[in-house]
């Protein structure tokens, strides 16, 4: 099966002590269920991945296979500097039902092709799943161009998709399949889905943003997939605001949204970036308030509206 669609990364729940809470990872996953998503990812950045010990992040893979039942396919996040540690994450995700396993081309190993060459091998030749390259901006990936990571998915026949996500995004997807053709089925976008549009009008299989708007970017991506591109467009132009105040607040604007929308219940963040104060959190309101229309997914909480009102 060709994976194509909306795959949203999950979130990380945390409760308030900064324990991981299984039970709001349920909900996360229940949520992107009811949205329409075409399969999801875990873990990936969005889920501060980097925050997860072994143990958490194996229990809470096990926990999505289990709990999506096939339903959709899952891709697993297996990235890690050290490979050995990379084939234990993809042992993890194939016994949960994993469909795909994602693995970032590493920043330390930056542009030197050999060492990439060495890295994706060793991966490939031992992976019991088909590999998602992902090709992030450094200094958390290598940032490749579309020459080096066409050689990768030619050598490495284990390689069967990739994730673009270094700008120009659009440009860059474009370069990779004309450079990898049949080497692989298709590039997928990131970036929290700001080029979304850009990336289907280009031939994108689909995209992996974050998931507190599963159900608008299932609408989107549907809308031009079935020749909508008016539709499509505007619920970009209607999101894009909300994107743009994501790219700064990253975890925090997710969780704090999915709160808002009744899916989770606390919001605490490991990961390190800036916060909200009480000004960001009164234009989130408003952000949401404007988008809630838009939504099919459970309805905003009314501390929205009120809190917009009533801060600043």
């Amino acid at each position: 099966m060709k994976l194509s669609g909306v795959f949203p990364v999950l979130c990380t729940p945390f409760g308030d002590d900064g324990a991981v809470a299984p039970d709001q990872f349920d909900r996360v996953i229940d949520f992107v269920l009811r949205s329409g998503a075409g399969g999801c990812v875990f873990p990936g950045v969005a889920s501060e991945v980097d925050t997860l010990s072994a143990d958490e992040r194996g229990l809470l893979v096990a926990r999505l296979g289990a709990r999506l039942q096939g339903r959709i396919p899952f891709i697993v996040g297996a990235s890690d500097p050290d490979p050995d540690a990379v084939l234990t994450h993809i042992e993890r995700g194939a016994r949960a039902g994993a469909a795909v396993a994602m693995v970032i081309a590493q920043g330390a190993i930056g542009h030197d092709l050999n060492a990439q060459l060495a890295y994706f091998e060793q991966i490939g030749a031992d992976s019991p799943l088909p590999l998602m390259l992902q090709n992030q901006p450094v200094p958390i990936g290598a940032g490749l161009k579309a020459d080096d990571m066409a050689t990768l998915a030619r050598a490495v026949p284990a390689i069967r998709y990739v994730k673009e996500e270094t700008l120009p995004c659009g440009q860059n997807l474009t370069l990779i399949r004309e450079a990898c053709g049949d080497a692989i089925e298709g590039v997928f976008g990131g970036a929290g889905g700001r080029y979304v549009i850009d990336e289907l009008a280009r031939g994108g299989l689909g995209t992996m943003p974050a998931s507190e708007f599963a159900d608008l970017h299932v609408r989107m991506v549907g809308a031009w997939q079935r020749g909508d591109r008016d539709e499509a467009r505007r619920l970009y132009e209607v999101s894009l605001p909300a994107l743009t105040f994501q790219a700064v607040f990253r975890m925090h604007m997710t969780k704090e949204t999915l709160r808002r929308r009744g899916v989770l219940a606390t919001t605490h963040v490991r990961g390190k970036g800036p916060k909200m104060d009480a000004g960001d959190r009164a234009e989130l309101a408003a952000l949401l308030q404007r988008l809630s229309p838009e939504f099919q997914n459970d309805p905003l909480a009314e501390a929205t509206r009120e809190e917009q009102e009533t801060i600043i």
